[in-house]
């Protein structure tokens, strides 16, 4: 009894479990509205939709060789595909898919976007390289008082311009949201998540004894010009300091910069800004090549070549700011934490990492050498498609997984009858589970996934086909009903597994070598195959235990 109490309340924990994970939600989405994106609120699953199901765009660009040849395209388009990437991030798409198909492509979807213009002129804008230096004058903290004031002046046009609240939220008054815009660190030590050796001391908090929206705006130490942003608040952060009057009043010859690494503070997650000179000492033009290497004394670097002028403009600037930091910006993003410049760089020169990886090492010579070196991209193939054609898909797809479900059960309960119904509702949970892992790992489920998971139900109950046929061979030879559903699931236990892995197997190589839709069949047939293996062994096997132990006594028949 004990062991089949432990079972039901497996069962039932991986039930409630499963419904948590599929239960409707708050979630921020881009939606189209009267022909423009926003953001709104909905309360939806939290099943992710891939392209094919939500609408939006798939483009499929190459390296463009109208003008020149490429000597090395399978690394052009490596190099291409860090700023792309980037450029798709800063186009707010939510789910997106950018990744390498081949040697020679590179494919680009973009769920909810159905503008191809602007898309391509998103995928194919060129990175802009510039290396600057940090603020060392402390022009920020003198500004502040300016800056509080104009923010306050500007604080209701950029409330009303935010995202409406949720339903039973109250909007934020202007004078709260600007209070509330920059939040002290927790005390402790902050540390870089890029896994940087420098560290940094506990965080102050600036404009001590005087009040007003950036009197909280914290700062690390170690580094002039180097400020903190909590996470949760950074966007809101970037619509203020976006102002025309906020840029305005920023000091002259200065420019605020977010970075792209996170700072971790006690439970605190903080983004980085920059205080930077608005005037480059070089720009990636000039940049030839960048190569990650690993030496004994510096640790990690990432050794780059510049061209002969550009040697020569980069030692003669480098040389005026030994011992300062310089910012490696690219698409107006500070790359990591800035290094210190050590001496005088001419055409040769490194960056040091620290403790940071050989990965990302090469990581950021990948940078350096999209910034210096654009590869021009064209557009081989773009289509769009829209949301009707999704929520077609949808539909069809849960129609063709009811048609299936409804034949499987016809065929259990008329061919196995009583142990058919007990596949039946094992199946049930096999749905639910399935949905569940989809939704508790992140998965998109595409069109090619509904397939998957429709595939997946047929194969559900292949398993417990091979249990109930062992069952009877078992009662055939006479046998008691008991014995012969403990031998019935020893004996089909085996062909059981090694169909289920070798299915999980294939899968798993479509998943490897596949692209998005093909990713995501492979996903939802893994899923549905590992459910489908716990509900045919265990479930049944749980409710036989069940049927048994209510007879009371051993039955002296069993209906299959």
């Amino acid at each position: 009894m004990t062991n089949l109490r432990n079972r039901i309340l497996l069962i039932v924990g991986l039930l409630v479990a499963s419904g948590w994970a599929l239960f409707p939600r708050t979630v921020v989405e881009r939606v189209k509205r009267d022909g423009q994106f926003t953001y709104d609120t909905l309360r939806r699953v939290p099943l992710k939709r891939g392209l094919d199901l939500q609408g939006g765009m798939h483009l499929a660009l190459e390296v463009d060789e109208s003008r020149q040849a490429v000597a090395n395209k399978s690394e052009a388009l490596d190099r291409a595909l860090k700023v792309v990437r980037t450029r798709i991030d800063e186009f707010g798409v939510s789910e997106p898919v950018v990744q390498k198909a081949g040697d020679d492509r590179i494919i680009v979807e973009l769920p909810g976007i159905d503008d191809p213009q602007r898309a391509t002129d998103v995928v194919q804008r060129s990175a802009f390289l510039q290396f600057q230096i940090t603020d060392e004058s402390q022009a920020f903290e003198r500004v502040l008082p300016r800056l509080d004031q104009v923010i306050r002046e500007q604080g209701a046009a950029v409330v009303a311009a935010a995202p409406a609240a949720g339903p039973g939220v109250a909007a934020a008054k202007p004078a709260d949201a600007v209070a509330g815009l920059f939040a002290k660190a927790d005390s402790g030590t902050a540390k870089d998540t890029s896994k940087q050796a420098d560290s940094t001391s506990t965080i102050p908090g600036l404009g001590e004894g005087r009040t007003g929206p950036l009197s909280k705006l914290v700062s690390p130490g170690g580094m002039p010009g180097e400020y903190l942003v909590a996470a949760a608040d950074a966007q809101t952060a970037q619509r203020y300091l976006e102002l025309p009057a906020v840029v305005a009043a920023m000091p002259p010859g200065k420019v605020v910069k977010w970075g792209t690494d996170s700072v971790v503070s006690g439970q605190q997650v903080f983004r980085p800004l920059y205080m930077l000179d608005s005037k480059p000492i070089l720009t990636g033009e000039y940049l030839t090549d960048a190569k990650p290497n690993q030496v004994p004394v510096e640790g990690t670097v990432v050794e780059f070549q510049l061209n002969n002028e550009g040697g020569r403009r980069f030692k003669n600037e480098t040389g005026k700011h030994v011992k300062d930091y310089m910012a490696i910006v690219l698409d107006d993003r500070v790359m990591g934490r800035p290094p210190v410049i050590q001496s005088a760089i001419g055409t040769r020169g490194q960056i040091t990492l620290g403790g940071r990886d050989l990965q990302a090492a090469q990581d950021l010579a990948l940078v350096l050498r999209a910034g210096a070196l654009p590869v021009p991209l064209r557009v081989a193939e773009v289509r769009n498609i829209g949301a009707s054609l999704g929520q077609d898909s949808i539909e069809k797809g849960i129609l063709a997984m009811g048609i299936a479900m409804a034949l499987v059960v016809a065929i259990m309960v008329f061919y196995y009858r009583f142990s058919g119904m007990l596949a039946v509702g094992a199946l049930v949970l096999y749905v639910v589970y399935s949905l569940a892992v989809l939704a508790g790992f992140g998965a998109v489920l595409t069109l090619p996934g509904i397939a998957g998971l429709v595939l997946s139900v047929g194969i559900a109950v292949d398993a417990n086909v091979l249990i109930f046929e062992r069952i009877r061979e078992e009662l055939d030879r006479g046998k008691t009903v008991r014995l012969a559903i403990e031998e019935g699931f020893n004996h089909a236990l085996s062909a059981i597994v090694d169909t289920s892995v070798a299915t999980i197997l294939t899968a798993a190589v479509l998943y490897q070598y596949g692209t998005g839709p093909i990713r995501g069949f492979a996903v939802t047939l893994i899923a549905g195959i590992t459910a489908s293996l716990f509900c045919a062994v265990f479930v049944v096997k749980t409710f036989y235990l069940v049927w048994l132990s209510r007879k009371g006594a051993t039955p002296s028949t069993l209906s299959i």
